[in-house]
């Protein structure tokens, strides 16, 4: 028998609604990786995004554990002298949920272009509302 690799036309995209209210940030962050990546498909192939879509609403609604949101800190840097910065869970919580959520799934993916395709499929949103109800969304429960 002979080992299936898929070609980019035979990939079929679906879309996929994850509501990350009261969820686990890492948890939720694992289970959109998979989607992302595609490793839920029959088809997976390694070196083609066989992924799918996801779109994760209430981001502002994530829950961390233990003292995360006071000790994780994330950093950033300017790429000048100096430009590094430093702010925690917490404060990055408040200020842009969506980014501590983006953050969490694309560390989560491959660190080649192909992970950055993968990652392209992510939308994340801080509110219960969003912009692609002509995608026919199917919610996903974790």
């Amino acid at each position: 028998m002979r080992t299936f690799s898929a070609k980019k036309a035979d990939v079929t995209r679906k879309w996929y609604l994850v509501d990350a209210n009261g969820k686990t940030l890492g948890r939720m962050a694992t289970e959109v990786a998979v989607l992302l990546h595609g490793k839920h498909k029959p088809t997976f192939t390694p070196h083609v995004d066989t992924g799918d879509h996801v779109v994760v609403v209430n981001a502002a609604k994530i829950v961390l554990t233990g003292d995360k949101p006071r000790k994780k800190i994330y950093y950033r840097h300017s790429g000048y002298p100096g430009g590094l910065k430093a702010e925690s869970a917490e404060i990055l919580l408040k200020r842009n949920p969506a980014s501590l959520v983006e953050r969490a799934i694309k560390g989560m993916l491959p660190k080649t272009s192909l992970g950055k395709q993968m990652g392209r499929k992510l939308r994340v949103y801080g509110g219960p509302t969003h912009p692609h109800k002509a995608q026919q969304l199917e919610p996903l429960t974790i």
